[in-house]
């Protein structure tokens, strides 16, 4: 019996595994069954899909037998993609050499450790796109918004703040959430606003996660890689899943603190505006906003006048700190943030962290 021709519109950009995953799916075949009909691993496949894996004759003989377009078809589509990848390698290696690779290796973020010929893959692979073209479409509102800013507070590359939410992202997969709920949410700040006299990241670190996530939270610490100076950020992965993504960049517990509840209010006040990363969002008045939230959970307005009157000494602010139930931290950076004292006073009353090996 004849084989049906297989529709083909030319386009060089996209890899063959576009035209497999199409006919794979008109022909209601699942990933698992093709790679067992071509004998090769699911891994494999999915590489191969993803266009990591170049087409050989042997190979283009198997698809030719199971997917029913010819040998020359499958080399031809091979060949002319591969033909227009090398047309494009020298931006495609400005690209790499952008990205933070050392860090990402030394994070392990890209495991196996790749050797300096097998990057470009493995930096794809890490961002699960088929080529730089796909990466700078996907990327394109990250690479917008912190080309945006000036300010020397955030001298970040885009190629590394995506890196970093990419990281994060596949950290906040592994995190199983309750749906989203505004709601309970909020109502639950006031629970761990309680965490933040805890003085031990191994203790409270923990606590913060479970509760977050009981409310449709996946909350994950990155950390962040050279050229990324972002301290947090927050986004959807889906409509009943939100991610409060922190940096610890700092390494105190008044930063690290007034940037979860920063990044809490923009979930809660602007979750419809998207991806929002920390001191790169063009819309200030949205930051003011997360600022003012922040500051009104960790000094509640009914402590306001007296945190106004408070003496900027040690013995008062400890004073203050146990009778609103938070860290003397939090209330030195809020003095310093308020600007009622300098940024060298009283930071022996910070707590300060470091990453562990």
């Amino acid at each position: 019996m004849p084989q049906r021709a297989i529709d083909f519109s030319p386009d060089w950009l996209s890899p063959p595994g576009d035209t497999i995953a199409d006919i794979l799916s008109e022909k209601d075949v699942s990933e698992t069954h093709f790679a067992e009909q071509i004998d090769q691993s699911l891994e494999y496949t999915t590489d191969l899909i993803k266009g990591r894996i170049a087409i050989t004759i042997d190979l283009a003989r198997r698809l030719e037998s199971v997917l029913g377009a010819s040998v020359e078809f499958w080399i031809s589509r091979d060949y002319q993609y591969r033909n227009r990848i090398v047309q494009q390698s020298k931006p495609d290696q400005e690209w790499l050499s952008d990205l933070p690779v050392g860090d990402m290796i030394k994070f392990g973020w890209l495991n196996p450790r790749p050797s300096a010929s097998e990057e470009m893959d493995a930096c794809l692979r890490f961002f699960d796109v088929p080529s730089v073209a796909e990466w700078h479409q996907r990327y394109r509102t990250v690479e917008q918004n912190v080309a945006f800013r000036t300010s020397r507070s955030f001298e970040s590359r885009p190629a590394s703040v995506a890196a970093w939410l990419r990281q994060g992202d596949l950290q906040a997969n592994s995190i199983a959430c309750a749906p989203w709920n505004a709601e309970s949410f909020q109502c639950s700040l006031v629970e761990i606003r309680r965490i933040t006299r805890q003085k031990d990241p191994v203790r409270f670190l923990p606590a913060l996660r479970d509760i977050c996530a009981s409310h449709g939270v996946a909350m994950v610490i990155v950390r962040t890689p050279n050229g990324c100076r972002a301290s947090g950020a927050t986004r959807f992965l889906s409509e009943g899943k939100a991610v409060l993504q922190l940096s610890f960049r700092h390494l105190s517990d008044d930063h690290f603190w007034f940037s979860f509840f920063h990044e809490a209010g923009h979930l809660l006040l602007h979750g419809h505006l998207g991806l929002i990363i920390e001191g790169a969002t063009t819309d200030s008045t949205a930051e003011e906003e997360a600022n003012q939230f922040a500051q009104e959970i960790l000094i509640p307005k009914e402590y306001q006048t007296e945190f106004r009157k408070l003496r900027p000494t040690s013995k008062e602010v400890i004073r203050f700190s146990h009778h609103i139930g938070v860290s003397p931290g939090i209330v030195v950076g809020q003095l310093q943030f308020s600007r009622r004292i300098g940024h060298n006073q009283l930071n022996r009353l910070k707590r300060r962290f470091s990453w562990a090996d």
